[in-house]
């Protein structure tokens, strides 16, 4: 794999005035035009690299954005800033009542963004079709193994069959090509990245495997335990036949590996090497809150918050100059493999994939 290096965050730089209008841009060059909305902190799983079994302190009712709050927000980003794409988040986004809603609202807005959605798939079964209808373009589904014990001891739940019900919803309702998403365990993980590709070329799926990120509740992650990408790959290379996919990468976090047989390309697998093989020089992403922050960086210690200006009752020109303040700043990477490194407050499950 291919390392770039550019993994450690540009610190003590004099900033001149964010643009005022134009591309959603930083100050290294890079334009924002795909946003992660987290749209809740709540989760129906208690995943072991995640958060605790007792779940976390959740956000209350009243501190996360209304659907009204969000949608004019999205309206913002995708006439005012050039977003081009909107993926919905959690937590777990299908415990959110008016996930349908917001999205119906999100394919109403001209320029159409591309409309996505990551989910663990918990009730995904039956909400596909209305999500579908309601204009969701594209699917992502979070599966760390296809092994019933193991699956229940990294989320706590027993809850396998619904998430290959939920794949299945998804599949049939046209949301083409449904992705995989997965966290490997440090333990069983290489093997079940060997079965979960066997699995997903089987159903037609596309597996990414990703490495996972010191973004825990409890900050226990430590780099010598997590599955490295060059593992993952070698170990698949030994069961399977991968040359690199030959289409530009773009800003697209997963390295794309074409699998063979002997009768050609039966699919492809992405490795998403976020902490090994940083891809922050090509980060395209602005990330939003369940309650209204927006933040620069998955890793960024600093956030804007735009649901206060929302209250106050800023106009909409008050809110995109935050918005753009916000990403001009942004550093140059993400900075995990800096010795200063500094976890994030926020666990993933409150920031958003």
């Amino acid at each position: 794999m291919t390392v770039v290096a550019l993994g450690v965050p540009t610190v003590h730089r004099t900033l001149s005035p964010a643009p005022v209008d134009g591309p959603l841009i930083d100050t290294f060059g890079r334009v924002a035009t795909d946003l992660r909305v987290s749209l809740t902190d709540l989760c129906n799983l208690r995943c072991t690299y995640c958060m605790p079994a007792e779940g976390l302190d959740w956000l209350p009712g009243d501190q996360k954005l209304s659907p009204e709050e969000l949608i004019r927000l999205l309206r913002i980003a995708v006439t005012r800033l050039g977003i081009t794409g909107v993926r919905f988040t959690g937590g777990e986004p299908l415990v959110v009542a008016h996930l349908e809603e917001v999205v119906a609202a999100t394919a109403d807005l001209d320029p159409r963004p591309e409309i996505t959605l990551t989910t663990n798939g918990i009730g995904l079964a039956g909400r596909a079709d209305a999500l579908k209808r309601a204009g969701l373009d594209r699917i992502n589904v979070s599966l760390d193994t296809v092994d019933g014990e193991r699956f229940a001891a990294i989320t706590r739940r027993d809850r396998l069959a619904d998430v290959l019900a939920g794949l299945r919803a998804a599949r049939s309702a046209g949301l083409h090509q449904v992705k995989v998403n997965a966290v490997l365990d440090p333990v069983t993980g290489l093997d079940d990245a060997v079965a979960l590709l066997r699995f997903c070329l089987g159903e037609g799926y596309q597996l990414r495997i990703i490495e996972q990120m010191p973004l825990d509740a409890g900050h226990s992650w430590r780099r010598d335990r997590a599955v490295s990408a060059d593992a993952v790959l070698a170990t698949l290379r030994q069961h399977f036949t991968l040359t690199p996919d030959p289409a530009p990468r773009g800003s697209a976090p997963a390295q794309l590996w074409q699998v063979h047989d002997g009768a050609g390309v039966t699919g492809r697998v992405g490795i998403i090497a976020s902490v090994s093989h940083a891809f922050c020089a090509a980060c395209d992403r602005s990330r939003l809150t369940a309650d209204g922050q927006v933040r620069n960086c998955l890793f960024a210690r600093e956030e804007t918050d735009l649901r206060a200006l929302l209250r106050s009752g800023a106009d909409d020109d008050t809110i995109e100059a935050a918005w753009r303040a916000a990403m001009w700043s942004k550093a140059a990477g993400h900075g995990i493999n800096d010795p200063d490194f500094v976890q994030p407050d926020r666990p993933m499950s409150a920031i958003g994939g």
